[in-house]
């Protein structure tokens, strides 16, 4: 069963971001995200909508792969590369591929240095046109490591897709240098850039 959404009021599901509220906040403590996106994906009409906002921008782009940030990225990764009817690549974490490989190492949102790295076989070559999708960016140093790995292998990154886009300065330098998607309202963008919705109060209990 799908995750109850409220019922929508003059034709509210269908605007942009409609299913923002179905975010729950963070629970866990600092270690943790601020928010967790993953709710909205387990309603079916939310994600649908989610990737059909996510995709509107580059509906007369040409796409030859999609390519997701793991973990999370690979949700909507997959999620549009279906929609979009082309293959999937999965950015990994350092260690999990079993073929040959290239990496990048960068700094996530907690500050952390880690690794990351992609096939370097014949799916990514010269010319090749790529859809980067993740969940979130934040500090933007995940998807700044995975535009570079992609482009060092010769690809040619079209564009990149985010639920949200902070205004960070890296997340800024993201939308300076390349073709963005997300699904925040402009209202609801200074929520974001504090890291807190008012839609949070309907978790209190």
């Amino acid at each position: 069963m799908d995750v109850w959404a409220p019922p929508p009021a003059d034709g509210a599901s269908k605007a942009k971001g409609w299913y923002l509220a179905l975010m729950a906040p963070n629970s866990k403590g600092p270690a943790f995200a601020w928010l967790d996106p993953s709710r909205l994906y387990c309603n079916s009409q939310a994600l649908a909508d989610c990737v059909k906002d996510l995709l509107a921008p580059f509906r007369d782009d040409a796409i030859d792969l999609v390519a997701g940030i793991d973990a999370m990225g690979f949700i909507l990764g997959a999620s549009v590369a279906s929609t979009l009817g082309k293959g999937f690549l999965a950015v990994r974490k350092a260690g999990h591929l079993c073929v040959s490989s290239q990496r990048q190492t960068y700094s996530d949102y907690t500050g952390r240095e880690k690794t990351m790295e992609v096939r370097d076989d014949d799916v990514i070559r010269a010319g090749v046109r790529v859809l980067l999708v993740d969940q979130w960016i934040e500090t933007g140093g995940t998807m700044k490591a995975a535009i570079q790995l992609l482009e060092r292998l010769g690809a040619t990154v079209v564009g990149v897709a985010a639920v949200a886009v902070e205004n960070s300065e890296g997340g800024k330098w993201i939308r300076d240098h390349y073709k963005c998607s997300h699904c925040i309202p402009e209202e609801l963008q200074s929520q974001i850039d504090g890291q807190h919705l008012d839609s949070f109060k309907s978790f209190e209990k």
